[in-house]
């Protein structure tokens, strides 16, 4: 008896010590990995939550319901190409003909953090991916994590190639559903002359950040719409081309 006692003591040296000093040291470490891991993703949903409620309040007297709306964040598609403030003026006479859903959404005003007060130029509404934002008047950053934004080109329903930008959240926020959409679906633009527009998709494609000939304004004098987006691994941009219908 004693000998096994013995012998069962004469396993336990001190390298086997030490292995178990450090796989108890890896698994603390493994442990407190996982919480700060979950802790970041909590925090991306928070800001992701919180920005969805911004963007929401801007619609808010409209009392629109549908399903949950909206880009990943951080979209590199930000590429300033035009820092003028919107000059679109607004038709009275037009605007009271709209419905009340609209007049409040084309009323609304948005503050961003240093001051500035952007309008919405449009509102664009996608029956097959039930999506309905203003359209604020510029691109930003800021902006974009509000609703989606003019990137470049001619005012809404006007001859030329109006570019829409949007962030893709790989969920149903904002321009995340866009890459779903197929030739022929619709799309409509109300700006604040009182004009609703329908396009109809006609092309939809992929190209690098740095490529930017969708935004090129020769349209053969129709009136164009084409969306931006990311992919959802963020490594290219998502072209949706659209057509106005006659």
């Amino acid at each position: 008896m004693n000998q096994i006692l013995v012998t069962e003591k004469l396993y336990i040296t001190p390298e086997i010590k030490r292995k178990k000093k450090v796989y108890k040291f890896e698994f603390l470490i493994s442990l407190v990995i996982v919480c700060v891991l979950s802790s970041y993703y909590i925090y991306a949903e928070y800001n992701k939550n919180r920005d969805e409620a911004v963007s929401q309040d801007i619609l808010s007297q409209a009392n629109i319901v549908g399903e949950d709306q909206t880009t990943k964040p951080t979209d590199k598609l930000v590429v300033m190409l035009n820092n003028d403030v919107n000059t679109l003026g607004t038709d009275d006479d037009a605007m009271a003909s709209l419905d009340e859903e609209t007049k409040s959404v084309l009323s609304e005003e948005f503050i961003t953090a240093d001051g500035q007060v952007y309008k919405p130029i449009a509102t664009i509404r996608i029956p097959k991916i039930n999506i309905y934002y203003p359209i604020l008047s510029e691109t930003s950053e800021e902006l974009l994590k509000k609703a989606p934004t003019k990137f470049w080109g001619c005012d809404p329903n006007e001859v030329g190639n109006f570019c829409i930008a949007g962030h893709n959240y790989r969920n149903k926020k904002f321009f995340s559903k866009v890459p779903t959409l197929e030739n022929g679906d619709i799309i409509e633009i109300t700006d604040t002359k009182g004009r609703t527009v329908k396009y109809t998709v006609y092309n939809k494609y992929t190209v690098t950040e740095e490529d930017m000939s969708p935004t090129s304004p020769l349209t053969n004098g129709r009136k164009d719409i084409t969306l931006i987006t990311c992919t959802d691994d963020s490594k290219e941009r998502v072209i949706v081309k659209a057509t106005e219908v006659l």
